[in-house]
């Protein structure tokens, strides 16, 4: 057996934490700036909320009013009760039963999503000087706070329809199975409304929302719907949205404009000449008429500016950039735009037409030179001359298109060619070839995952990276997959020698925890280039009390799970936390942030890392014994294959002292927990790497849950059935595994 692992820790055990609280949709998902609003937030495991939260600064957020349906259970003991002061007939019962039958009105008997049951209003102050945008709203509750959503201010007067109640089933498709428990009644009339405006609402099963308004003739409407801006992912829909529709009806009721989708987006855009003085209709649905609660939509319409495209899409820091824009109703066509900054950055272009800001675009600055490509260079034969490092800028100008570029490279250069297009809001769909000086084609890619990018679901745009064979000249062919092209299809082609870099995801975006406890936390390495080596982990301007244990992402992988312990003392604010990820890269020290996210499931299946503004922890609730902790070695256990080694624990057991079991959490196979022994001041664990299943070179963090078993009936003859209950997680332990 190894020596004694130099791992210490002190640790007390807190109470288990219950179910995470969660919200699932926000309705009215914002409103306009100057103005007090209630939004209701739907979700689960609610109860006593206190506080809301909404990110940025400006905007105060108060909770209202809770709902939740009331239990079967309580049903039936309501349905009781009710029946005796019936019976009984006395006048004086008569607001006791009212009171009776109105919480009985709650119960919902098969929910369409219990996830979504409970509802939170919430008055939400905008001040007026707060700019159009988005923001973020958490709720606070005695179990901590939950997920962010969005919530966006507007511009223009807002329209709502009333909100939905929650009710009974509410499937997306009705079938002999599962049937709505009552015919729907008459569609409403539609909503009259005023331009320019905000339209607000909730898509229900089989329905179509209409709103009137009154037009003049040259008047050229933008009408702006959003539908999965607001809410990405809806986990159990598919394709894993709402998938609205809008259309227009003239005076006389005929459909004279219609969109679905706008280029690549889920969310439609409607443009229209208005040909005739009158009132007129829009109507928007779902695609395939399904709907529940968190269907939430805002439309905005009016003489909007909207910008379609922009180009070039980047540019040089330090240099003035003129940028050329094209859309419906804007005040110029061209901008100029420049920053000081000496770093890489995105940047959002928008413009406003008096008082009305439009839509934002993405405009990324490089440090690399800037070419822009020159036509024509359709074939090998009028290729565009370039020379590495370099970012070209360019379009595929119409259908079948191809721009080709020649490079002159050595045997064994490494080159990287890669597409920045739908990244950049571009509806080019790219594709690379890249061939030889005879034509033979020696590498091609469609598409490129950027897990970076989670809110797109095709990841059109492409990236080569090859070790060019001989001296001599090659040519890389870039056009659409679709053979699709025109005005808009702009891209930016970084062509250069590979430059090793990563980006960091955190997950989740918002933690709850209880006072000094541990609780687990995933993040994601996205790599580049061919960086492989270790990320060290930690907080920057750390809250005081918050720590983190297992900060590192081994060298090779992507992800890593680590514990953050949080303070010892409850707390009715929230905490803004940030990481800092560290790495050497090429004999430099290289800084990246960590970007909060959310893991967003889509249709059942796929995952998706969403971006949140703000990484946030709270802190609430009472934990049975405090918690402390401290490393006395940061370094690794070294865990030897086929072999054992005791981690040593110094542990404040409390009156768990006895009855305390230790398990993994989703350890790699072949790593178990062999043997616990009681020490003098605590325990030691003693670890196994099965040598048949795990080879030396692994490395991680374990994540161990302590637990203790209790009886489920003690008092029932026979077998006595003992379930688990969790008190707490330990400081993640980073290991690797070494031969003997």
């Amino acid at each position: 057996m190894k020596p004694l692992a130099l791992v210490m820790f002190t640790f007390g055990l807190a109470c288990a934490q219950q179910v995470a609280p969660h919200i699932g949709y926000v309705y009215p998902a914002g409103g306009q700036a100057g103005t007090t609003f209630d939004v209701i937030a739907g979700g689960q495991f609610l109860d006593n909320v206190k506080k809301a939260y909404v990110s940025g600064t400006g905007i105060e957020a108060t909770v209202v009013e809770y709902f939740k349906p009331i239990t079967q259970g309580q049903f039936n003991r309501l349905r009781e009760e009710l029946a005796e002061l019936v019976e009984k007939k006395r006048p004086e019962d008569a607001t006791k039963i009212a009171e009776i039958r109105k919480k009985m009105s709650t119960f919902v008997r098969r929910p369409g999503n219990p996830a979504i049951i409970e509802q939170v209003t919430v008055r939400v102050t905008v001040p007026a000087n707060v700019p159009p945008g988005d923001h973020e709203l958490r709720l606070g509750t005695p179990q901590g706070v939950t997920n962010p959503l969005l919530l966006r201010v507007g511009q223009f007067t807002e329209f709502s329809k009333k909100p939905a109640k929650t009710a009974d089933l509410s499937p997306f498709f009705v079938t002999a199975k599962n049937r709505a428990p009552a015919k729907p009644g008459p569609p409403e009339p539609p909503m009259l409304v005023t331009l320019p405006a905000t339209i607000n609402g909730q898509i229900l099963p089989g329905t179509v929302d209409k709103f009137r308004f009154q037009a003049n003739q040259g008047q050229k409407l933008v009408i702006l719907a959003a539908a999965r801006e607001l809410i990405p992912y809806i986990s159990d829909a598919v394709p894993g949205w709402f998938q609205a529709i809008v259309a227009l009806r003239d005076p006389q009721g005929k459909e004279v404009q219609y969109a679905d989708h706008f280029r690549f987006h889920p969310d439609p855009v409607l443009f229209y000449e208005i040909a005739a003085t009158g009132e007129y209709t829009l109507e928007i649905k779902d695609s395939i008429y399904r709907g529940r609660e968190d269907f939430v939509y805002r439309i905005t319409a009016g003489e909007l500016p909207y910008i379609t495209s922009i180009f070039p899409m980047g540019g040089k820091p330090g240099a003035r950039q003129t940028i050329d824009l094209k859309g419906y109703n804007l005040p110029v066509t061209k901008l100029t735009q420049s920053t000081k900054s000496k770093e890489n950055l995105m940047q959002q272009i928008s413009v406003a037409k008096g008082s009305i800001v439009s839509n934002a675009l993405p405009f990324e600055w490089d440090l690399l030179p800037q070419r822009n490509e020159v036509e024509p260079n359709n074939t090998p034969q009028k290729a565009m001359v370039l020379k590495l490092p370099v970012v070209v800028n360019g379009h595929i100008d119409k259908p079948g298109d191809w721009d080709v570029f020649k490079i002159d490279g050595h045997a064994g250069e490494e080159i990287v060619a890669e597409v920045f297009a739908r990244r950049l809001d571009s509806p080019l769909d790219s594709i690379l070839k890249l061939t030889d000086a005879s034509g033979k084609q020696l590498a091609v890619n469609d598409d490129m995952e950027d897990k970076g990018s989670g809110l797109l679901t095709h990841h059109a745009d492409s990236r080569i990276a090859f070790k060019l064979p001989a001296n001599g000249t090659y040519y890389l062919h870039l056009g659409d997959a679709q053979s699709k092209g025109g005005p808009d299809f702009g891209y930016r082609l970084r062509l250069n020698h590979p430059v090793p870099d990563f980006e960091l995801r955190v997950v989740p975006a918002s933690i709850a925890a209880k006072p000094g406890s541990m609780v687990t936390v995933t993040v994601f390495a996205l790599r580049k280039d061919g960086f492989n080596g270790d990320i060290a982990l930690k907080l920057k301007d750390a809250p005081s009390g918050f720590m983190l244990s297992g900060g590192w992402v081994p060298a090779g992988q992507d992800q890593v799970r680590l514990t953050l312990t949080a303070p010892a003392k409850s707390s009715d604010h929230i905490f803004k936390l940030h990481l800092d990820g560290q790495a050497v890269i090429a004999g430099k020290e290289v800084h990246r942030a960590g970007v909060p996210a959310e893991d967003m499931m889509q249709a059942f299946a796929y995952h998706h890392l969403v971006p949140a503004q703000e990484w946030v922890a709270s802190v609430s609730g009472a934990a049975r014994v405090r918690t402390a902790w401290k490393s006395a070695s940061d370094k690794p256990v070294r865990l030897p294959s086929g072999g054992l080694v005791p981690v040593k624990l110094s542990m404040q057991l409390g009156r768990f002292a006895g009855s305390v079991h230790f398990e993994l959490n989703n350890a790699p196979e072949g790593i178990a927990i062999k043997h616990v022994a009681t020490t003098f001041d605590g325990i030691a664990i003693t670890l196994l790497a099965d040598a048949s299943k795990i080879k030396p070179g692994l490395k991680g963090n374990l994540i161990v849950d302590a637990y203790t078993e209790r009886f489920v009936n003690p008092l029932a003859a026979g077998k006595k059935e003992t379930r688990k209950q969790t008190i707490g997680t330990l400081p993640a332990i980073p290991f690797e595994v070494v031969a003997q």
